[in-house]
């Protein structure tokens, strides 16, 4: 069974598959093993950060691990996945539309089980490894950038490089950034500080302020965002990375993914194409 619907995973490939460069052989008799195919591997791949599972359990006769960890850092070097994840978030915007008047800002920790460049003692999970994602949401929950850190780190520090994301944007259509954009934090942002910070970036700021109950207002949206990351896709529910850039790589290729599915269910009642299942994915 596919870890994914194939009307998400097709459409998906096709445009990873045009963004994959290409291959030349370095053997000067060019006798190496013939190359495993680029699907093959994809697949896994999405199988690994769908299951969680490590790359010895998904390796079989068609593909090994260490080729699935080798093509994988190939396709990390070439910028293939953040390429991707942009690529979705410009046709989604092009289709349906970001909402980039109102964004939100919020971290989420996670087990990191093997440590690494991305693991520190988690305040939450009494002192076991984890990481944390600073993670950057349009009005309606898309996914717009994240940032990786140990979780050992408070989310303040990394609202800048957060908000810094939004610069992939600036140039929409011919359009721009809003010139008003409200940012909605929790009240772990609550300080001087941090509206300083959105005053530098020119945007007002919605923040639950300390000791009062809690008040969702419109940051609903990014924990079913955290929702989506961590019961759609194991690999980053407990992240077993031990690199930075691989974890990234994995949050963009899943990013690509719930964003595609946004974008299926929106043009589902507005729009007719070619080879259109016959029931909603």
């Amino acid at each position: 069974m596919p870890a994914l619907p194939s009307s998400v995973i097709d459409p998906l490939w096709d445009q990873f598959a045009a963004l994959i460069p290409e291959h030349h052989v370095s053997h000067p008799l060019g006798c190496h093993r013939p190359r495993i195919d680029d699907r093959v591997v994809f697949d896994k791949l999405i199988q690994v950060l769908v299951l969680g599972a490590g790359y010895a359990k998904i390796a079989d006769s068609t593909c090994s691990a260490t080729t699935l960890r080798a093509r994988r850092d190939e396709w990390i070097d070439a910028g293939i996945f953040a390429q991707l994840e942009q690529i979705v978030l410009e046709s989604y915007d092009r289709i349906v539309g970001l909402d980039l008047h109102e964004i939100t800002v919020d971290g989420c920790l996670v087990k990191a089980p093997c440590g690494g460049q991305a693991a520190g003692r988690s305040p939450v999970d009494r002192g076991k490894l984890g990481t944390k994602r600073s993670l950057l949401t349009d009005g309606n929950g898309i996914p717009l950038g994240c940032v990786v850190a140990p979780g050992n780190r408070h989310d303040s520090p990394f609202l800048r490089p957060t908000l810094e994301h939004l610069g992939r944007f600036e140039v929409r259509f011919g359009v721009g950034l809003p010139e008003n954009i409200t940012v909605h934090l929790d009240a772990g942002y609550d300080s001087a500080t941090t509206r300083d910070l959105l005053d530098e970036f020119g945007c007002h700021s919605v923040i639950s302020q300390k000791g009062h109950p809690l008040q969702a207002g419109r940051r609903w949206v990014i924990e079913r965002t955290n929702a989506w990351h961590n019961r759609g896709f194991k690999k980053l529910a407990i992240c077993t990375e031990r690199r930075t850039r691989v974890i990234e790589a994995y949050i963009a290729l899943a990013n690509a993914v719930i964003v595609l599915r946004r974008l299926l269910a929106a043009a589902w009642y507005t729009h007719r194409w070619a080879h259109r299942p016959e029931r909603r994915p």
